[in-house]
């Protein structure tokens, strides 16, 4: 479908989606938010996408946490719930069965972080600064900042970014484990493009199902976690890319996976 507040292509067995701006404006806005969601709606039913990537349009990735016009902040409970609802991206990127790697191209702050902490990998621009925003100026997180910044970078430092609005270069970002690489600006792209050819490189079954297992271990005590990782490997087995592996290498060749 055509999008009007994002762009989304496709390359191979990559999709890659694009915040669109106007004007000066780099905050994820209710249109932009739609259109995300329905975005990954769309790329839930493509078994053949390997990889997703997501970036901001421009200098920024996206900056900023829209909040509440006046007649929701005194709406009663449910409609403000319901704004909440409309303005989140984050668990429509989360949920997405393949990898997903945000490209900060720039500036990624409050809502901004929120929807680049919602994907699998995160690579950086040198010139990027990672930040959850202040909570006097942007209020309080609503797309999952409280339970996935703590959950990446440990909660010593997500109390620091959330309760003092600390903004992290790319640099300290990295040294946190906040991103995952960090390219020169004018190389962002050329790394990205690595990064998400190798990650496209393998049976795309064992990529889903590893993105699954590692973000259920957050959840599961060791013992189910090590039965989970068990299970999806018995069930490998039975893939028709499995036999692809196991014939390549005895070929001395590049496997061609198929997604079965």
């Amino acid at each position: 479908m055509p999008y009007r507040s994002i762009s989304y292509t496709r390359t191979d067995a990559c999709a890659a989606i694009k915040l669109r701006r106007g004007g000066e404006s780099c905050t994820i806005d209710a249109a932009a938010a739609a259109e995300l969601r329905d975005c990954c709606q769309e790329l839930m039913l493509q078994d053949e996408i390997r990889v997703a990537t997501i970036t901001g349009g421009g200098g920024r990735f996206a900056v900023g946490r829209q909040q509440p016009p006046d007649d929701i902040r005194a709406a009663p409970l449910p409609e403000r719930l319901a704004w909440q609802d409309a303005m989140s991206v984050a668990q429509a990127v989360a949920a997405l069965p393949m990898p997903v790697v945000a490209i900060l191209n720039g500036d990624a702050t409050g809502h901004g972080l929120e929807l680049a902490l919602a994907a699998d990998l995160r690579i950086a621009a040198d010139t990027a600064q990672l930040g959850a925003g202040r909570l006097v100026d942007d209020g309080f997180p609503y797309d999952g900042a409280t339970q996935r910044l703590p959950r990446l970078v440990g909660p010593a430092m997500a109390r620091e970014l959330l309760l003092t609005g600390r903004i992290l270069t790319a640099a300290e970002a990295l040294a946190v484990g906040l991103v995952n690489r960090v390219a020169p600006a004018a190389q962002l792209d050329a790394a990205a493009a690595e990064l998400t050819a190798q990650i496209a490189a393998a049976a795309p079954i064992a990529s889903r199902y590893a993105k699954e297992a590692v973000a259920a271990a957050g959840d599961l005590t060791l013992a189910q976690g090590l039965r989970l990782e068990a299970d999806l490997s018995i069930i490998l087995q039975s893939t028709a890319d499995r036999a692809e592996g196991l014939r390549s290498f005895a070929e001395q060749r590049a496997p061609r996976f198929s997604g079965r």
